[in-house]
């Protein structure tokens, strides 16, 4: 397939640039695959209750989202913006850095007024810095640290983001961007889904900001997906097995915790303990081996998110349910609206 298949209209009006006030209150659109065609049915997220049986999983991923942007000026007074990717160590990251001009190795930036830094050495798209400080980069960020909006966002952070940018499961440090399925999800629909007898389990995905990266090739093959560190324990693995053992579906929150459990699955077909990087770009002829259901947001046109969700649930009636969401006027992206999607059957 070509990029171009994936491609699709959106009023800019669409794209959610803040959060509800009640993170459930969001509309969700559940894709019935079992018809042919598929159906499309409005719904809000508080109906997941209806969707979501007693025998089923949920999974979710339990990342949390570091303030991972700093902005500041290179010794040369040009600014510079530093968008923390992964930290190596208590003094060193890997980072995006948006300057005029790239900076070089042993150059030196200030952020925020009070973090001196500098540049070792780059790393393909990314820069390897070092944080000249006694306190530790995730302390330096937690106290100076923007929340990383994504891009079509358009709009300064603010306080209330470091709330609603956040899962309110989240527990593992270190993502870059939010499990966005995830942030519909209140203590009290936690809850109300424990009293149905619906299980749970969790894997972690930090999602780096190479989610928000555009495909910048025509063909699907050619692409490079970026790297992103991932771990589902024996915990996970036992739950996945029950669940299948008792005729439930395997519900995963969020298109990362669906490539984490197939990432883990993909060597021999069947989910093991997993731990290390995963490259899994998920794109049509893909074949699943955990993951039945899936709730999920909606994703930018041309991007691997959408490619993904197109293997789930099949291309033609992933974009008929888009359409049906531009024309219904569903909220877009991160803080927008969700998405119930059923596994299509070949």
């Amino acid at each position: 397939m070509q990029l171009s298949d994936f491609s699709y209209s959106l009023p800019p009006e669409l794209i959610a640039q803040e959060a509800l006030k009640n993170r459930s209150s969001s509309r969700l659109l559940h894709l019935d695959t079992s018809t042919n065609p598929a159906s499309s049915y409005d719904k809000t997220f508080n109906d997941i209750l209806d969707l979501i049986h007693h025998d089923d999983l949920l999974v979710f991923n339990n990342t949390r989202v570091i303030p991972a942007r700093l902005n500041g000026y290179k010794e040369s007074g040009g600014k510079v913006e530093v968008l923390i990717e992964r930290v190596i160590d208590d003094h060193r990251a890997l980072a995006h850095i948006r300057a005029n001009k790239s900076p070089k190795a042993g150059g030196k930036v200030l952020l925020e007024g009070a973090i001196s830094a500098e540049i070792i050495a780059r790393n393909e798209t990314l820069f390897e810095v070092c944080f000249n400080h006694k306190e530790s980069v995730f302390k330096l960020l937690e106290h100076y640290g923007h929340i990383p909006l994504p891009p079509y966002i358009e709009r300064d952070d603010t306080e209330a983001d470091k709330e609603r940018y956040q899962t309110v499961f989240a527990k593992e440090t270190g993502a870059v961007a939010a499990p966005t399925a995830g942030l519909h999800f209140t203590n009290e629909l936690l809850q109300a889904l424990k009293d149905m007898g619906v299980e749970t389990a969790q894997v972690t995905l930090h999602v780096g900001a190479g989610t928000f990266l555009p495909v910048r090739v025509d063909k699907l093959e050619d692409h490079v997906m970026h790297a992103e560190w991932v771990e589902v324990d024996k915990q996970t693995c036992d739950a996945v097995k029950a669940c299948k053992e008792r005729g439930g579906k395997v519900v995963a929150v969020g298109t990362t915790t669906v490539r984490s459990l197939e990432s883990a699955a993909k060597a021999s077909g069947k989910l093991v303990p997993f731990s290390g990087d995963t490259r899994l770009f998920i794109t049509p002829g893909f074949e699943f081996n955990v993951v039945d259901a899936m709730i999920t947001n909606f994703h930018v046109p041309e991007s691997t998110l959408l490619m993904l969700v197109s293997a789930f649930s099949g291309y033609e009636n992933i974009m008929a349910a888009y359409h049906h969401a531009v024309k219904e006027k569903y909220r877009f992206f991160s803080y927008g609206d969700a998405m119930f999607l059923e596994r299509e059957q070949v």
